[in-house]
């Protein structure tokens, strides 16, 4: 497992993280045997950085990694989130709160002081007012959070957090089928030392190629009642594509797998080509999926021409499909 230290901090990420929003069971049901099999799997495998939320199963998933990981000697890095929870989206945002919120998940996660607070897909004019991060400096100084982030939506929120001089990370939602990011917010990212976390790099699963028309989603699973953003941006769903759309888009991308790849493992990869990305943070539903994952950063770059077969693919038949805030 190769690693790469995040931005301008001392914190070294692995470059394949773990993405625990299926850990509080958001994705359908998950049994406690599930949950320690793939976290122990993932630590097995060399992976040393896990991303988590307040919100992920209202708290268990902080909860269980609290548990698990927080008495491990080194401790892998842990990241949360503040700024969608009950009494903060969309307009309740406070110093106090944020820091009663900070507190909750350093009690759940078992830590002194949080390795990276970012903030959660907070509402663009909420960012664009700037009051939030002196918030964030505020906590940081009074301990609770070493280093602070900005989970993002848009490139536009992306670029007005960069502007803060002292911002560690972003998360954004970045794969194969959303590329505008390599035309201004990456590059900005790489001028300004700003490490750069992606979440969704498999677009839900679907770049897995292991969907068909025909795949049916647990009532509980946001791929099953968020397909059109009913209950958040559609852009966490599916990369904002229709799904049997993107069931299609995913049938010809097959044809440009290299050998002795799989479809995942050519998205994954294609990632960790990126200069400016950090890491990536795949789900996992299985200990299988963990090292299926964990293996793509032994993998060999991507060729050239792979490269730029895939940006003109994006462009010619994926990105007219794209719908909500990108």
């Amino acid at each position: 497992m190769q690693t790469k230290p995040l931005g301008k901090s001392d914190l070294t990420l692995s470059e394949v993280g773990l993405g625990c929003w299926q850990l509080g069971g958001d994705f359908g049901p998950i049994s406690a045997d599930t949950v320690a099999e793939i976290v122990d799997t993932a630590l097995a495998e060399g992976i040393t950085f896990f991303d988590t939320a307040d919100v992920y199963g209202g708290g268990e998933s902080e909860r269980y990694l609290g548990e698990h990981l927080g008495n491990r000697d080194p401790k892998p890095v842990i990241a949360t989130k503040y700024g969608r929870g009950d009494g903060s989206y969309p307009d309740g945002y406070s110093l106090t709160h944020m820091r009663d919120s900070v507190k909750r998940a350093q009690d759940r996660l078992k830590t002194d002081a949080l390795d990276l607070l970012q903030l959660h897909c907070v509402p663009t004019e909420v960012v664009r007012r700037g009051e939030i991060f002196d918030w964030l400096r505020t906590i940081q100084q009074e301990g609770h959070i070493r280093y602070f982030g900005a989970s993002v939506e848009t490139v536009e929120e992306g670029l007005i957090c960069a502007e803060h001089d002292d911002l560690t990370s972003l998360q954004v939602i970045f794969n194969i089928f959303r590329q505008k990011l390599l035309d201004e917010l990456l590059p900005r990212a790489e001028d300004k030392n700003i490490g750069v976390i992606v979440r969704l790099p498999l677009a839900s699963g679907m770049l897995s190629g292991k969907f068909t028309e025909k795949t049916q989603f647990a009532e509980s699973d946001h791929r099953n009642f968020n397909r059109d953003g009913d209950a958040f941006n559609v852009g966490e769903t599916f990369a904002g594509i229709p799904f049997e759309t993107g069931v299609k888009l995913v049938r010809e991308l097959e044809k440009k797998v290299p050998e002795g790849y799989t479809m995942a493992q050519m998205a994954m990869r294609w990632l960790l080509d990126q200069p400016a990305v950090t890491s990536i943070i795949p789900g996992a539903s299985s200990a299988q999926q963990v090292r299926e994952n964990a293996a793509v950063s032994g993998l060999k770059p991507l060729p050239d021409e792979l490269h730029e077969e895939l940006y003109d693919f994006y462009q010619h038949q994926v990105q007219q499909h794209i719908r909500g805030a990108y």
